[in-house]
């Protein structure tokens, strides 16, 4: 299901963002950090320009290079695959089916147990799996096992 933006008009994703193009999941996402067009400018230390990020916003450029993806994947607290992906540089993921099918890739194997409770976004999950890799590394570093 899809509704209209208020402030741009655009048709946005109610629930899923896997089907947006570049432009509108990185307006999508701006809007969710309530960050300006300027904001985002010094954030990537100007490698991005409110102007060119605007364009990309607007989908008036839908293939932006990956030194931009990249600035603004760590701009926005996003995985770089993800923009990579939405641009058209790596191939889409395949996607879980319901609980009958275990996970997107062979290495988030686990995932399905841990949310069968919840409908997590996509971008909800990533987050969570984003977090516990945190916390793994923090383990490692301790030396604590438990």
């Amino acid at each position: 299901m899809a509704k209209k933006s208020a402030k741009t008009g655009k048709q946005v994703a109610a629930s899923s963002t896997s089907d947006q193009s570049l432009g509108d999941y990185l307006s999508h996402i701006r809007s969710m950090k309530q960050m300006t067009l300027r904001e985002v400018e010094e954030a990537t230390e100007k490698e991005v320009s409110n102007a060119y990020l605007s364009q990309l916003e607007n989908n008036k450029i839908a293939k932006p290079s990956p030194s931009v993806l990249h600035a603004l994947a760590e701009a926005y607290s996003v995985p770089y695959e993800k923009l990579m992906e939405k641009a058209g540089y790596l191939k889409p993921k395949s996607k879980s089916v319901g609980l009958a099918s275990i996970s997107r890739n062979e290495e988030r194997h686990g995932r399905v147990a841990t949310f069968a409770n919840e409908n997590l976004t996509e971008d909800e999950e990533d987050k969570l799996l984003e977090y516990l890799a945190f916390l793994r590394t923090r383990k490692g570093k301790s030396g604590s096992t438990g």
